[in-house]
């Protein structure tokens, strides 16, 4: 196996065992089965290069409707949770610069991952923790579409929290750990 399948893998068991089998994305299941997610690996280290590919992959969901949702995978760089906020913040900036405001929407995964205000050993920042840096590009309108099928989504962030928490560090460690 390749690298680059390898880490496509890896990513997708994440996604199968802790997004959706901790049920942290209650919406991602559907996409899974249907095959529609595309995941695109990045392996330069260079920022500039890294929101080019981020930016390729905008222009694949504009001409592909069959893709529902990319994930960008950095597997060599943003390897600091402050590195790859900065690629977050410049990632949005970008996507409203080049007219995507209201088309697409940039969620993001970090192996380091930490909500504001809490501490590196939180279990809750493992909803978020995944195997490698990652921006997942979605479609505006299928989360609106997603959300008007689902009661209360707003309570869906501290229900993930709390699920984490009750798990525990470890468990939610090794889940993780578990994909690589």
């Amino acid at each position: 196996m390749d690298t680059s399948a390898q880490i496509i893998f890896q990513t997708k068991k994440w996604i199968t065992d802790v997004v959706v089998g901790c049920n942290f994305c209650p919406f991602a299941s559907r996409v899974i089965k249907q095959n529609n997610v595309h995941y695109q690996v990045e392996p330069e280290i260079s920022q500039t290069v890294c929101l080019e590919s981020f930016l390729r992959e905008c222009f694949r969901l504009d001409n592909d409707e069959r893709i529902e949702t990319t994930l960008v995978i950095y597997p060599n760089a943003f390897k600091s949770f402050e590195e790859y906020l900065d690629l977050v913040d410049i990632a949005e900036k970008l996507l409203i610069k080049k007219g995507y405001e209201g088309v697409y929407q940039v969620a993001g995964f970090h192996p380091l991952y930490r909500f504001a205000g809490s501490t590196d050993d939180d279990a809750a920042n493992y909803t978020n923790r995944s195997v490698y840096p990652m921006l997942h590009l979605l479609r505006e309108n299928s989360i609106d579409k997603a959300l008007k099928k689902y009661s209360e989504p707003e309570k869906i962030p501290d229900r993930n929290i709390n699920f984490a928490r009750k798990k525990g560090l470890l468990y939610m460690k090794m889940l993780r750990d578990a994909c690589l």
